[in-house]
């Protein structure tokens, strides 16, 4: 019984992040533009991860520190995986 709390527990998860992936999805100038800012921030020894970072994302795209972190993830690993 667990294991099926913990599948829809997952599956619930990933369904609720799917609207805030779509939105960098269907907008690659906003992939584009975050990645130039992570960019910037990697010159200054700040990692895409760090708090800095996350908070930056989350107030341009003017979205919670949890799903700036979803779409950081998200952006980095697709768009730019040169940034650290």
């Amino acid at each position: 019984m667990a294991a099926v709390i913990t599948l829809a527990g997952g599956h619930g998860t990933a369904l609720a992040a799917s609207p805030l992936l779509e939105s960098v999805k269907q907008n690659p100038q906003v992939a584009k533009s975050l990645c130039n800012e992570l960019r910037q921030l990697n010159g200054q020894g700040i990692r895409s991860t760090s708090p800095q970072a996350i908070a930056m994302v989350a107030q341009r795209q003017n979205i919670s520190l949890a799903d700036a972190e979803i779409v950081t993830t998200y952006v980095v690993g697709l768009h730019c995986p040169d940034v650290r």
